[in-house]
């Protein structure tokens, strides 16, 4: 037997939190007044009734009790939940079994492609990046180097976003909006731990966030899970002000444990502005389109 079954407290923890979030009025059931209830959410038998599934079940499930769940149950509860695309993928992710001896995970490099990429959408006056496993940045191009940081000039094992937000001082100031990027961010974890359960350096990268960072924990507890698509990132950059970027997330073909975050601008903007004025900048250190390490 070469397979094992998942984490169960991982999906026990992951129904507790998904539940706890959604009101009785969010899911429609309107006859249920605040009353004395002990919970914020949803009681289980009101999310078991939703789902159409028993108590009994339900509750072994969200205990940890229960071994598996239906493709079927889990699209139903994923349903209750009112569960994204995002939110739901996890759910099915966290039941399916896993490899007894899981592979070590290969070293991830960018591809020429890719890096060629970064190239012309410096030309375009595009910041862009790639973040890996465990949300590794493995490449960016000189624009984002100038607008984020310089991930080049940080030792190879301080190059990951996560760090970055939670540890690094800079990043609160940065952000204008620290709070909303710091959970995303958890919960971008969040979804790659779900998906790589046995990566070492992932658990690794988590507790060593845990213990330093309060706010990294406080928002890993909430057990959200998150994947960035498209969006805005607005910050406060010490030289050029107020800048609000779009983003735009790809996936190349060759990796899909990389992505590709490609940031735009609204044409004749205040932010369109100082993008271009910050590419015209030069820094006397350089930044590169490639993190070291990252190759073909």
């Amino acid at each position: 037997m070469d397979r094992e079954y998942p984490d169960r407290a991982s999906l026990a923890e992951f129904l507790r939190s998904a539940r706890s979030r959604l009101t009785p009025q969010r899911a429609g059931l309107d006859g249920v007044g605040p009353g004395r209830r002990r919970v914020s959410g949803l009681r289980r038998e009101e999310l078991a009734g939703l789902a159409g599934v028993s108590v009994d079940y339900y509750t072994r499930l969200e205990q940890g009790r229960s071994r598996s769940a239906s493709a079927e149950v889990l699209d139903a509860l994923a349903t209750a939940l009112q569960l994204d695309d995002a939110e739901r993928g996890h759910l099915h992710t966290l039941t399916g079994p896993r490899p007894v001896r899981p592979r070590r995970p290969r070293p991830q490099r960018v591809h020429r492609a890719t890096r060629d990429l970064l190239d012309t959408l410096q030309q375009a006056g595009r910041p862009g990046f790639v973040l890996g496993r465990r949300l590794d940045v493995l490449a960016h191009n000189e624009l984002a180097g100038r607008l984020i940081t310089d991930f080049r000039a940080l030792p190879a094992a301080e190059r990951n976003q996560a760090r970055f937000v939670f540890l690094d001082p800079h990043a609160r100031e940065l952000y204008r909006d620290w709070s909303r990027v710091a959970a995303d961010t958890a919960a971008m974890l969040r979804l790659d731990a779900g998906r790589h359960p046995d990566d070492p350096a992932l658990s690794s990268l988590v507790g060593e966030l845990s213990i330093r960072s309060k706010d990294f924990s406080r928002f890993w507890a909430d057990a959200k899970v998150h994947r960035r698509a498209t969006g805005t990132r607005a910050y406060h950059h010490p030289l050029m002000g107020e800048v609000t970027v779009t983003c735009q997330a790809l996936n190349p073909v060759d990796d899909p444990d990389q992505t590709l975050f490609v940031y735009g601008t609204e044409h004749g903007s205040p932010s369109e502005t100082s993008l271009r004025l910050l590419a015209q900048w030069t820094d006397t250190g350089g930044v590169t389109t490639q993190a070291p390490g990252a190759h073909d």
